[in-house]
């Protein structure tokens, strides 16, 4: 990897059956790898099974590793009753070091709010972990209405530019944090 290469963490914060969020994740997942200098891993919250993680198990140190090796972060998530989902919030309660001093950026979706609330009180979870969020953000308000039955986005202009946007902010907070964490270790 190049010096303003970095290991991006797509984290799909949804486990419900029937859940939209494979649509929401391929897309931006697909969009994040068409940028040559972004290393995605894909972190499926529905494979992962946060619930069942046990500190020393070989699924629990898999999961830490993973979050440990991003540079960032993006949590695609969706918005249910004003917030976002229970195992997402496990997830992210599991860990604690792996988080600090690193970006973290949202793709939400759901009703007309476009999942913004959900975002709103991540950014408060992430804050406490001294993780650093984005300003952009990517949201699908009414998701459904918005891809075809293949997943494609009916009109892919807006969510390109936001996502781009997005991921611009997360490329710059990336490369610094991590050369910061480099010159000396974060003491949070």
């Amino acid at each position: 990897m190049s010096a303003h290469s970095y290991r991006l963490a797509v984290i799909i914060g949804s486990t419900r059956e029937g859940r939209f969020a494979p649509v929401i994740a391929n897309w931006f997942t697909r969009h994040a790898e068409s940028h040559a200098h972004i290393d995605v891993d894909v972190i499926d919250l529905d494979a992962v099974r946060p619930y069942e993680l046990r500190h020393g198990s070989e699924e629990y140190a898999s999961f830490a590793k993973r979050v440990d090796a991003a540079d960032a972060f993006v949590v695609i998530t969706p918005e249910y009753n004003h917030s976002f989902p229970a195992p997402l919030k496990h997830a992210i309660d599991l860990l604690h070091a792996p988080w600090q001093a690193k970006p973290v950026g949202f793709v939400s979706y759901g009703g007309i709010s476009g999942g913004l609330r959900a975002v709103e009180q991540l950014r408060l979870v992430f804050a406490e972990l001294h993780a650093t969020t984005v300003r952009e953000t990517v949201s699908f308000p009414l998701a459904g209405n918005l891809f075809d039955e293949a997943g494609r986005l009916h009109d892919p202009a807006p969510a390109t530019r936001a996502a781009d946007a997005l991921l611009d902010q997360l490329t710059w907070w990336a490369v610094a944090l991590r050369e910061a964490r480099d010159a000396r270790p974060y003491g949070g």
